[in-house]
């Protein structure tokens, strides 16, 4: 019987990591219970044969019910608690429309709301058209589907919050799938509750490679910046091969001969709709900051420099990513690179139309993602790249925040770490005849120094070369900038890519015991600092550490137990690095 009960134990590990239906585990149950029973009264007796059969339909039993149970695609709702409290009625260009309050009732949400028609048919791989008007009063009270994305199963995401964010709980409410559509140009809206007028807005760009993402994800949910008088505001956006494939015929269809940077251009539809509609709940269309992570900080720094971002927002945030540096490390390409891979997939799924590309299922583009997922030199939506940009004083904010964590590349290199044995060519291939001056700097006689050293050269390779060259190209453009480092570890991602996000946005859930009060003491700190910039551009105010503008980018301010101004961690890398690119600050 020990068999048995183990089998049925994983069984029901399964079924939970996996998000299946009751009815899956009611089945599971009863197969468990009845095999039990037939093999104690009628099997045990018998020969080995019949009981190894026995267990092949019984493990055959067990697949049918995790096929047949599946969890059932739908929307995620805005707020988790039972019977939510309606908003009054707000009006805006389309039409009118209601929210759902938060818990507490200090917080308005309103979700899903269309910022654009929905790009599928002959709008794929077009700019995005203005939104269609409707009648009646709009319910906004669940998220629209995320953008068209690769899909894990739902037993890996599990695996992934357990083992990459020591964060999982077990919950009666999470069987099922979350909805992914290319019908996904909707944003959403967090307010303080009731009327209030000319607050700061922040708009908020998630990140995922351009590949990936959503914008429900709990951890820069508006709720907790929304309590300090901030309306914050996130969307979604074309992700892959749907948001960054380009292709000479579509340019030239397109009446501003353009291709490669729809996902973009759907950002700047959205910056435009809070122009024309933020005004109706509380916020103020001049004064608002546009903010991102990782490949959504890519993209802000693309929306810095791009002619058709100017004056749609004050302010930019940049968290872990740049397009700054002369060779950005990721995110981005030249049109010619953009050409060369349409080429390919034209090839790879046997058409040459563009009739007979939009006619693909998009179930059929979406596994093309991680070829298309950058960034584009398109000469309109970005007419060079934002290094250039920057060396000609263009820059569309008036003040930047931005920075990276300590431990960046820890995700992105852990399925291939340094060791003694490839260090030496890893270096050589990422720095070619600098790889010993690189070595010289760090040096490695042990596989864990090998280990340890390649993650840091890929934090600075990745992440924290690109900031250093923001902040000199900020410095000598006279733009106020304002560089931190996240250093703070604790029990969930610590400082690890994506490890700010919970402080800056106040998101730190009150009876998490992965973070204790030292977390919230800096969550409250952090949180204050990204209030005021958000509000005025300078961070700093009444009972906070002083936090100067940068005038030394080998001065950085760092985020974490310690706050305060310390040297930059890679100043010497990045002097290497330097050196191959052939960057020029514009001083």
């Amino acid at each position: 019987m020990i068999p048995l009960i183990l089998t049925a134990l994983l069984t029901f590990i399964f079924l939970e990591l996996n998000h299946n239906t009751l009815l899956g585990w009611l089945c599971a149950l009863l197969l468990f219970i009845g095999y039990g029973y037939l093999y104690r009264h009628l099997l045990k007796p018998k020969g080995l044969l019949l009981k190894l059969g026995s267990w092949v339909l019984l493990l055959l039993a067990v697949i049918l019910i995790v096929s047949f149970t599946m969890a059932p695609f739908k929307p995620v709702k805005a707020v988790e608690h039972k019977d939510p409290q309606y908003t009054d009625i707000i009006t805006i260009r389309q039409g009118q429309l209601k929210g759902v309050y938060s818990a507490d009732q200090a917080i308005e949400i309103y979700t899903g709301i269309p910022y654009a028609q929905p790009p599928v048919g002959q709008l794929r791989w077009k700019e995005p058209q203005d939104p269609a008007s409707w009648e009646g009063v709009k319910i906004c009270d669940e998220f629209a589907p995320m953008s068209m994305q690769p899909r894990n199963p739902e037993f890996i995401n599990s695996l992934v919050s357990i083992i990459g964010y020591h964060d999982y709980t077990i919950s009666l409410r999470d069987n099922f799938r979350q909805l992914n559509s290319e019908d996904s140009l909707y944003l959403n809206i967090w307010k303080p509750a009731g009327k209030v007028a000319d607050l700061p807005v922040l708009v908020f760009i998630h990140g995922g490679s351009l590949q990936t993402g959503q914008p429900w994800y709990k951890d820069y949910s508006g709720e907790g910046l929304a309590k300090e008088g901030v309306i914050v505001v996130n969307m979604g956006y074309r992700l892959g091969t749907f948001g960054f494939y380009a292709d000479p015929q579509l340019a030239e269809e397109s009446p501003n001969h353009t291709t490669g940077n729809y996902g973009l251009l759907d950002q700047i539809k959205a910056l435009q709709w809070v122009q024309d509609n933020i005004a109706a709940f509380g916020g103020s269309p001049d004064n608002v900051t546009v903010a991102g992570e990782s490949a959504g900080s890519a993209c802000v720094a693309a929306l810095l420099t791009s002619p058709l971002a100017k004056g749609l927002f004050n302010r930019a945030i940049l968290e872990s990513s740049t397009l700054n540096a002369v060779r950005p490390a990721h995110s981005y390409r030249t049109l010619e690179s953009g050409y060369e891979t349409s080429r390919k997939t034209r090839q790879q799924l046997g058409v040459s139309t563009l009739d007979e590309l939009r006619a693909l299922p998009a179930e059929k583009l979406v596994d093309l993602a991680d070829v298309d997922h950058h960034l584009t030199v398109d000469g309109y939506a970005l007419t060079e790249s934002p290094y250039e940009s920057f060396s000609k004083g263009i820059c569309n904010a008036e003040a930047i925040l931005h920075g990276f964590n300590a431990s960046e590349s820890y995700f992105f290199t852990m399925f291939n770490p340094g060791s003694l044995k490839n260090y030496g060519d890893k270096l050589s291939r990422a720095f070619g005849d600098k790889a010993d001056e690189v070595m010289k700097l760090y040096p490695a006689s042990t596989n864990d120094q090998a280990k340890a050293n390649w993650y840091d050269i890929n934090t600075s390779i990745l992440f924290s070369y690109g900031h250093y060259c923001l902040s000199r190209q900020a410095i000598a453009q006279g733009i106020p900038v304002y560089e931190y480092y996240f250093t703070k570890e604790n029990k969930r991602l610590g400082n690890n890519h994506g490890g700010e996000m919970m402080y800056f946005f106040g998101n730190i859930p009150a009876k998490s015991k992965l973070f204790d009060d030292t977390d919230r003491q800096l969550e409250k700190i952090m949180m204050t600092y990204f209030r005021n910039f958000i509000t005025c551009g300078d961070p700093n105010g009444t009972d906070l550490p002083r936090w100067d503008k940068q005038t030394d980018a080998d001065q950085i301010f760092e985020l974490g137990d310690q706050i305060g101004y310390r040297p930059e961690p890679f100043v010497k890398l990045n002097a290497i690095i330097d050196q191959l690119q052939g960057f020029e600050s514009g001083e």
